[in-house]
């Protein structure tokens, strides 16, 4: 399989769908610094779209910009078909573009449920008391959607699994009213079993018509649940292909170096 990048039109995979968030030649300087360089990246509905790169590759900026957190300096962002500048995070969500961070902003010591809805509690009569039943039950219900049976939603949420804290963070961006969901290094700080837990939400959340940006370094859990894959190197697209077009081996190669990689075997077997 060739590297190149691949530019499709919107009659290819996608089957003309507009796609829910679209990049184009989309870069990022930091005065003299180049972070970001022709980027394009298409998340269509119901499809995971994996955007792998080792540190530095530049996955922590093109973050930012989908996120609203900071502004392209060359290139468009479109949503739904319309050339957007998002302003704020708080504008991207708005727009149904939702992030989980790795550090997943949870308050450790507070109950599940208190966390699921922190910073927008819902609140009744007329001295707007926390309606503290409806919280609870919302909380339950929307994790049991996406197979998370918890018994006790009062717990700490620092006393669930890294895997759990992940789904709870996901779920709770979902009921909020995402239709694109970034999820940055999910699986990074998990074991084997945790991070199975997170890729079967992932691929949930797929099923259910969501466009899903999955940063990973690792191949083999990017290659379990995409339908898309974009790998960057030092702020440049190096790889743009499908499901389709791309084996795990050849993934895993491209993501290690490729031929930077067989010439260091080489000198090393010397």
């Amino acid at each position: 399989m060739s590297s190149a990048i691949e530019t499709r039109s919107e009659s290819d995979s996608s089957g003309g769908k507009v796609p829910l968030i679209e990049l184009r030649d989309v870069g990022k300087s930091y005065g003299a610094i180049i972070a970001l360089k022709g980027i394009n990246l298409r998340v269509h509905a119901g499809e995971v779209t994996c955007v792998l790169g080792d540190n530095g590759a530049g996955k922590s900026t093109l973050i930012k910009i989908m996120a609203g957190l900071h502004q392209q300096t060359e290139g468009d962002l479109l949503i739904d078909g319309a050339q957007t500048h998002l302003e704020s995070p708080k504008h991207a969500l708005g727009k149904g573009i939702a992030t989980v961070y790795q550090d997943l902003a949870v308050v450790g010591l507070m109950p599940v449920w208190r966390n699921f809805f922190l910073g927008q509690e819902l609140r009744k009569g007329p001295f707007r008391m926390l309606d503290i039943q409806s919280m609870r039950a919302t909380t339950k219900e929307e994790l049991y959607k996406m197979g998370i049976d918890l018994p006790d939603v009062d717990a700490p949420i620092g006393s669930l699994s890294g895997g759990q804290r992940q789904c709870v963070a996901i779920s709770r961006a979902i009921y909020f009213g995402a239709r694109v969901l970034i999820l940055d290094e999910p699986t990074a700080a998990l074991g084997v079993k945790q991070s199975g837990t997170v890729l079967r939400y992932i691929s949930a959340a797929r099923d259910q018509g969501f466009g899903v940006v999955f940063i990973t370094h690792n191949p083999h859990h990017a290659h379990m649940v995409g339908d898309h894959f974009v790998l960057l190197n030092r702020g440049r697209q190096k790889l743009d292909c499908t499901y389709d077009e791309i084996t795990l081996e050849e993934l895993t190669q491209q993501m290690a170096g490729g031929d930077e990689l067989d010439t260091l075997s080489h000198e090393l077997r010397r």
